[in-house]
């Protein structure tokens, strides 16, 4: 009988921790992987808030651990890239980037 009792306990602590993944630990990896991503795709000209609440423009993001956003005409911030709470408005395209075809361009 004492057997019974402790598998029994087992099995409920096993529930609990299958219950704390599925709602605390997954969720939470899920959102760290989607914000890594967000500040990867960071570029020149975007909108972002950093955790603090500030609201700036970056002016310059080399994929390091920096980023210098603009938050005023000539006030400029180094923040740290993970930092960053959220990216609010996409700003110019990659200067290297492949322009995408067009039928304009096709005519040419």
């Amino acid at each position: 009988m004492g057997s019974e009792g402790a598998l029994g306990q087992i099995l409920l602590l096993v529930a609990m921790f299958v219950v704390f993944y599925l709602l605390l630990i997954r969720p939470q990896q899920k959102r760290m992987k989607e914000h890594r991503t967000r500040i990867a795709a960071i570029r020149r000209g975007d909108t972002v808030v950093t955790g603090g609440g500030i609201v700036g423009k970056v002016v310059k993001f080399d994929g390091g651990d920096e980023v210098v956003v603009e938050v005023a005409e000539n006030v400029r911030l180094r923040v740290i890239a993970s930092t960053i709470a959220d990216v609010r408005s996409k700003g110019e395209p990659v200067k290297d980037a492949v322009p995408a075809k067009t039928p304009a361009n096709d005519a040419d």
